[in-house]
């Protein structure tokens, strides 16, 4: 490395050797500590941490991912390793607003009220739409998100934001959950949500549906949260050419990513799959 540092820069080796700075500047001068020692051996894990999550995980989730494979790291400590090797999470960017209240179909009251909380699967799902631009024109995505392991159950896309579109996320989680009589169904005031096709749809499967108030995100927040996630961790970083690219490409972000590996702090530092299972298992 030294012989080329005029050429490359340390800092550049380094991210491309996978070995901190500080480690280099400790070798070269024939002083390496334990904990530069131990820091070279801590590297290749968050590392690993990081890509798994696709660059969206920062020091704090990294730590308790950690934490689950029985390695006890302070965020401090990975904060630092990850900003001296280039390991920056995925930024935001702001969306717009997809709601049309302005019509003058049936409205639902409010009984969720911000609660977002459910003692078990399938009581409480929360729904919304959302937006992805691609050279084809726009495609959009309607979600059903169970509030008790943040999973979204359902989903569907099109290149139309009509009623069948929600209609088919919803009817997508009524197939693969089969909840029980009784169940809410929280969304905002949008038109599709109140047309009659999508409240029989609900009435059919026994479902109470729950809708914010007017103009007020965050009567639905838990839902916005999501995708702000999803465009913050995939969306705003990608370029799609049709449609079908990034239907794919979402498909994968929810189902083998999301799902299955995304952990959150609101339900312990698990993926929405840990989490159901582990309540199985306490539930057992």
């Amino acid at each position: 490395m030294t012989e080329h540092r005029s050429e490359f820069g340390v800092k550049e080796m380094c991210r491309v050797l996978g070995v901190t700075r500080s480690w280099y500047y400790a070798h070269t001068a024939g002083r390496v500590t334990r904990r530069q020692r131990e820091d070279q051996t801590l590297l290749p894990t968050i590392k690993s941490a990081f890509e798994d999550s696709e660059s969206t995980y920062g020091a704090k989730r990294i730590t308790n991912k950690l934490r689950q494979l029985g390695r006890r790291v302070g965020k401090n400590r990975i904060w630092r390793l990850m900003r001296e090797n280039g390991l920056k999470v995925k930024t935001t960017r702001k969306f717009k607003i997809t709601t049309n209240s302005d019509h003058k179909r049936p409205v639902a009251d409010n009984l969720v009220k911000r609660q977002f909380s459910a003692a078990a699967p399938n009581r409480l799902w929360t729904g919304d739409i959302t937006y992805i631009e691609t050279a084809q024109g726009w495609l959009y995505l309607a979600v059903v998100l169970d509030v008790f392991s943040r999973r979204i159950v359902g989903w569907s896309m099109n290149k139309r934001m009509t009623d069948d579109l929600v209609i088919a996320a919803l009817t997508n989680a009524i197939v693969r959950r089969r909840p029980s009589p009784g169940f809410i169904f929280h969304t905002d005031r949008g038109s599709q949500y109140c047309s009659k096709r999508f409240r029989a749809v609900v009435e059919k499967a026994a479902g109470i549906q729950s809708m914010s108030g007017t103009g007020c995100c965050y009567d639905n927040a838990i839902t916005e949260t999501f995708f702000s996630t999803l465009k913050r961790e995939l969306i705003y970083h990608c370029s799609f050419t049709t449609r079908q690219e990034a239907q794919s490409r979402i498909f994968r972000y929810i189902e083998g990513f999301y799902n299955r590996k995304r952990i959150h702090s609101a339900i312990g530092y698990l993926s929405p799959d840990q989490f159901e299972q582990q309540e199985l298992k306490v539930a057992a």
